[in-house]
């Protein structure tokens, strides 16, 4: 595995890559990879004949009073993990390279980038689509992968690419899930034992809302506000819990046949997200 930490230099190698016709996957990442990423990784080693992993922690998607300083920096350790799964190139770029100091440059993806995450975390979803852009056109891949336990930041690039015509093929991978149901994300790490326990619990709520919109009813109004009050009762502090269409986001109505459970909640001084998409 090279590790590349100059734009220059690792264009220079992804130019030799398609010259000699080959396809290239990227997987971005903030580091501190756990079971999830390496899933990805797994998938872009079977659709790609390079893969490409990017370790930076984006400075730019994380708000006031957020853990940028404290995010967990894990490098030698991620390093073994992607040499051990055969990874082609590990990019490592430093803040510098990635933004001049008068960056004047953003992109937004309107509407749906205040929604949900969005309301409590503003300008997130701008920091997510620029760095994800700007690293597309550096990185230049033929396909690109990103895990679907963020759904809202899925379906934003999804959005980007196809709004500004970037020519890069977009993979939902599912959810790695611990034994207990909780998805796994590098923030977990900052869960106490007693509170790891009570995390999966925000999985089992979102199953069972799944599976009383399967069985029938109406109103998913009641879905969410019954979901909101067993989250608060099992100690959460409820961000929001929404019945949304799969295809938008949108707030899905009952003639809606595909849809997605977003919700986030805090637990302690963690914040937590998860979502299931299903057909009814």
């Amino acid at each position: 595995m090279q590790i590349i930490k100059n734009v220059c230099d690792l264009r220079e190698l992804i130019k030799a890559w398609r010259i000699a016709g080959e396809t290239i996957a990227f997987v971005p990442t903030m580091g501190n990879l756990h079971a999830g990423h390496l899933q990805l990784v797994t998938r872009a080693k079977a659709v790609a004949n390079r893969v490409v992993v990017s370790i930076f922690v984006n400075p730019t998607q994380f708000g006031v009073g957020e853990d940028f300083e404290a995010y967990p920096r894990t490098e030698k350790a991620d390093q073994d993990k992607l040499a051990a799964e055969r990874v082609d190139v590990l990019f490592l770029p430093a803040v510098d390279d990635i933004y001049t100091p008068d960056v004047r440059t953003t992109v937004t993806v309107a509407e749906i980038s205040d929604w949900y995450c969005g309301t409590s975390r503003p300008g997130h979803f701008t920091g997510v689509a620029t760095i994800v852009c700007k690293l597309f056109n550096i990185v230049q891949p033929n396909i690109a992968l990103f895990g679907l336990k963020d759904f809202q930041q899925f379906t934003i690039i999804k959005i980007m690419v196809r709004d500004l015509n970037i020519p890069v093929v977009i993979i939902g991978v599912d959810t790695v899930r611990e034994p207990s149901g909780l998805a796994m994300s590098s923030r977990n790490g900052y869960l106490t034992e007693s509170e790891k326990q009570v995390a999966s619990e925000l999985y089992r709520v979102l199953c069972i809302a799944r599976d009383t919109i399967i069985e029938g009813i109406s109103s998913y109004d009641d879905v969410q506000d019954q979901a909101l009050l067993t989250l608060q009762q099992l100690g959460f502090k409820p961000d929001y819990m929404s019945v949304c269409r799969g295809s938008d986001l949108k707030k899905a109505t009952p003639e809606d046949s595909d849809l997605v459970l977003l919700a986030a909640a805090r637990l302690g001084k963690t914040r937590l997200i998860d979502n299931i998409y299903f057909s009814k």
